[in-house]
């Protein structure tokens, strides 16, 4: 199978490139044929006759590497019958030199053995046959001829062997290309997704609080109490909202912070993590839920992702409880141990149907536990819905169980 010729830059096609290497092939027969038959006198049928075999054996040439061994035979059959009918004696056999290289730097290694192997048993029976002293080749000249043969099939394999390489070091950078475009791909959407994960778990939440607190205050409001009553409630609404709306904001500002330009300053504020608990059990209390934390253990640092994780999942968590639970109290519990955090948020508000699919908001707390290496585990009790979480301080490999159940 002949290997794909790549043209590069505007580069001659190889079809043009023949053309080109058949025209100078057979300006020198021509030239070099002209010139040796100067002192040579023959019929004008002969001569006739072997202009003829040129043109044929010159113009197969431009079909080398399409027709490699049709060419080198055509090319042969020529010289067979050139040398006999010409007394000028011209270089055709360079034609068939340049095709039987060809044949074999196409892949047709057994072919151009076989038509050199041919070419030399043709001469030598041929030279054998001839009477003594008329002989036109000496055994000197066969055995160069040999060589000659046997180098032309070595140099044309060498060749193959060169183009065969080549192009497996050029497959082999173009398939490292595609691998690292399909890794940056893979890095931008694994990316985009992690924003749009930050970005459900931050706008979930405080546009959820905000609704809450909102209709919290309409509904008092509503009942037409006192004046100073409607104002204190609106007031204290207002207060809750602004606060809420600011944390939203500084959150946005630090998960948007990667999409800034290089010379673009990095947003100031604190990144969520679980120092900012407290702020966010108030927030969730401003909505009328009783929001009770436990703490077992000591505390220890967390790595940035990890902090952020488990503050993303005691946050998503209170999202679904005001939004679909219906509860009146929540418990916030974190078990620190020696190599891992134990998560546990449970309310007594409705629970979740079982029949129902799985909603995003838990899928995301599971992608968060899952990427590193932790498991988080989301389901009805008896007293309401329960999510529980583990996250190790360290991040081995590890898997994900998230129940089926939750709509949230």
């Amino acid at each position: 199978m002949a290997l794909p010729f790549r043209v590069r830059g505007g580069g001659m096609s190889p079809r043009a490139a023949d053309a080109v290497v058949a025209l100078v092939v057979a300006l020198v027969v021509t030239v070099w044929t002209v010139l040796s038959g100067l002192d040579v006198d023959e019929p004008v049928a002969r001569t006739v006759i072997a202009w003829v075999l040129i043109a044929v054996g010159c113009g197969a040439v431009a079909f080398r590497r399409r027709a490699p061994v049709a060419v080198a035979v055509v090319t042969l059959l020529a010289c067979v019958a050139y040398y006999p009918v010409s007394a000028q004696d011209g270089p055709l056999m360079i034609c068939f030199a340049l095709a039987l290289y060809t044949t074999a730097a196409e892949g047709r290694f057994v072919a151009a053995v076989a038509l050199a192997a041919v070419t030399l048993l043709a001469v030598g029976l041929g030279e054998l046959r001839q009477e003594s002293g008329r002989r036109q080749i000496d055994d000197t000249s066969l055995a160069m001829l040999s060589g000659w043969l046997i180098s032309l099939v070595a140099v044309g394999r060498a060749q193959r062997t060169r183009t065969a390489y080549l192009h497996e070091v050029e497959q082999r950078a173009l398939a490292a290309e595609r691998e690292q475009e399909a890794r940056g791909r893979q890095s931008a959407t694994e990316e985009r997704l992690r924003i749009a994960r930050e970005l459900h778990d931050v706008l979930g939440h405080s546009i959820a609080l905000i609704n809450v607190q909102s209709g919290a205050v309409l509904h008092r409001l509503s009942k037409k109490p006192e004046p100073e009553v409607a104002l204190a409630a609106a007031v204290e609404a207002l207060e809750a909202v602004k606060a809420t709306s600011k944390d939203a904001l500084r959150e946005l500002r630090a998960t948007l912070g990667v999409l800034r330009q290089a010379d673009e300053a990095a947003p100031t504020a604190p990144t969520s993590g679980l120092a900012l608990l407290g702020e966010l059990v108030e927030r969730a209390r401003s909505t009328g839920l009783d929001v009770r934390t436990e703490l077992t253990g000591t505390p220890v640092p967390l790595a940035p992702p990890v902090d952020l994780a488990a503050y993303r999942i005691v946050q998503e968590s209170l999202t679904n409880v005001t939004r679909h639970a219906g509860a009146r109290t929540a418990t916030i519990a974190l078990d620190w141990r020696a190599d891992e955090l134990r998560l546990r948020i449970e309310d007594d508000g409705e629970g979740a149907p079982e029949e129902l699919p799985l909603g995003s908001g838990i899928r995301g707390m599971a992608e968060r536990a899952r990427a590193f290496g932790g498991e988080l585990t989301a389901h009805s009790t008896a007293e309401g819905f329960r999510v529980d979480a583990r996250l190790p301080l360290a991040t081995p490999a590890s898997t994900i169980t998230t129940s089926e159940g939750d709509p949230r």
